[in-house]
C-alpha cells in the first residue's frame, strides 16, 4: 500500500437544498440535502451529518474486519450503531462527539477479551477518526452465540 491516496468526489446541486455525489471511480450516485433542523432542509435524505457519522461507523467496520484477521478472531457477525451530536462550539457549528457502539458475536465465550481488544484497536487504527476534531466514544457489546 502506497504513502497516498486521493479521493475525488462531485457533488451537483439540483433544485432547492439537494444535490448528488458522484465519484468518476464509481458507479452509483448519492442524494444529498441541507438537514431538516435547518433553515429550507429537506426531509427523508441523507446529509452531510450523516454521511459524517457513516463515513466515521464505516471505517470503524472496515478496519474491524482486517484488525480481526490480523488477530484470528473468529467472529459470527459485526454491526454497529453510531450518533453524532452537532452542536455550536465557539460560535460555529461542528460534530463535537460520535459514539460507535459495535456490536460482535462470536461462537466461543473465551474469545470475549480478544473481541473487545480487537474493537478498540480497530477504532484506534481508524483513518477517519484519526482524521476528525470530533471525541470518538466506544460503547463495545460482545455477543455469544451458542450453537
Amino acid at each position: 500500500m502506497g504513502k497516498e491516496h486521493f479521493y475525488q468526489v462531485n457533488v451537483n446541486w439540483k433544485e432547492n437544498r439537494k444535490g448528488v455525489l458522484s465519484s468518476n471511480v464509481l458507479d452509483e450516485k448519492i442524494a444529498i440535502a441541507t438537514p431538516p433542523e435547518f433553515p429550507k432542509g429537506e426531509a427523508n435524505i441523507w446529509t452531510p451529518e450523516h454521511y459524517f457519522v457513516a463515513a466515521i461507523n464505516g471505517c470503524l467496520m472496515t478496519t474491524f474486519l482486517a484488525v480481526a484477521e490480523n488477530f484470528k478472531l473468529n467472529f459470527v457477525n459485526f454491526e454497529s450503531n453510531a450518533v453524532g451530536k452537532l452542536e455550536m462550539v465557539d460560535r460555529k457549528f461542528m460534530m463535537s462527539e460520535v459514539v460507535l457502539k459495535p456490536i460482535v458475536t462470536i461462537s466461543n465465550e473465551a474469545d470475549i477479551d480478544l473481541a473487545k481488544k480487537v474493537v478498540e484497536k480497530s477504532e484506534n487504527a481508524c483513518l477517519i477518526s484519526n482524521s476528525v476534531n470530533s471525541t470518538i466514544k466506544l460503547e463495545i457489546t460482545i455477543k455469544v452465540k451458542k450453537d
